[in-house]
């Protein structure tokens, strides 16, 4: 089966692939959200889930949307948000990657993403995750055109479960990096100034681990970047995305003051 004999995925009412806040935005920075929404194109039904499951951290991350949403009002920046839940198509793993459309998910069964083969495969691909990757890509080059002289910065926002397999997670917040250090070690020293906040350094997750979207759109290109995760009951309601914006706002307002930031190195 080729991609023309498959019926098109997004149908007339289905949201878009990916959603554009504070489009036009001044700084020299673009925000994104690879996990903003648990939703699913209605083609595909509910991939074989009930609500609980759709509703729970394996489908998006829970509180990121709003505090992107926050950020990039706060920034005065560009936010682009993935329209799709990470089990249609994962926007931060690597094509093909087992874990892009996983089949398994912190131990429960998608069954929807059984034995797809290579059309279905790339159909989502084609018109969920590269829509979304596009879009970053053309958020950038606008600013870089249009930055006088300034490549600009990337930063994403995620969240993650405070328990995991049994092990309560003492950080408040993470801060995930590969190679370019110029954001994550000033980003950092800016969070752990607070001596109320747990603040890990490539933890919970590692960025020289997973972090397509830093990879491709950030250090392919030589652009600073960084990933932050905020552990999710911190994020669950209105009061803790404001509370987390301006305590991660605060943080990043400081640390993008640096010009250095705004020219491509490549590490």
């Amino acid at each position: 089966m080729n991609d023309s004999a498959l019926p098109e995925l997004l149908q007339p009412g289905d949201p878009p692939p990916v959603r554009i806040v504070n489009p036009q935005g001044q700084a020299p920075l673009v925000l994104v959200c690879d996990h903003a929404s648990n939703a699913i194109p209605a083609r595909l039904g509910t991939l074989g889930l009930g609500p609980v499951e759709l509703s729970q951290h394996i489908a998006w991350d829970i509180g990121a949307a709003p505090v992107t949403e926050r950020l990039a009002m706060r920034l005065n920046a560009p936010a682009l948000l993935n329209g799709y839940s990470r089990l249609v198509i994962d926007a931060n793993r690597p094509p093909g990657d087992p874990t892009s459309i996983a089949e398994v998910s912190d131990s429960t069964l998608i069954p929807g993403n059984r034995d797809l083969d290579d059309a279905a495969a790339e159909q989502r691909l084609d018109t969920v995750f590269w829509p979304y990757h596009h879009a970053i890509t053309q958020a950038l080059a606008h600013r870089w055109r249009h930055g006088h002289g300034q490549a600009p910065a990337l930063v994403a926002i995620h969240s993650f479960t405070p328990v995991m397999n049994g092990f309560h997670r003492p950080w408040h917040l993470g801060v995930l990096w590969n190679r370019d250090p110029r954001l994550a070690v000033p980003l950092l020293n800016a969070l752990r100034a607070n001596p109320d906040l747990c603040v890990g350094d490539n933890a919970p997750y590692s960025g020289r681990e997973v972090g397509f979207t830093m990879d491709t759109h950030g250090g392919a290109a030589g652009l600073a970047h960084v990933e932050i995760e905020i552990r999710q009951d911190l994020i669950t309601d209105e009061a803790g995305q404001a509370y987390w914006a301006d305590v991660v706002g605060t943080a990043l307002e400081a640390v993008l003051r640096d010009p250095a930031l705004y020219t491509v190195r490549h590490y």
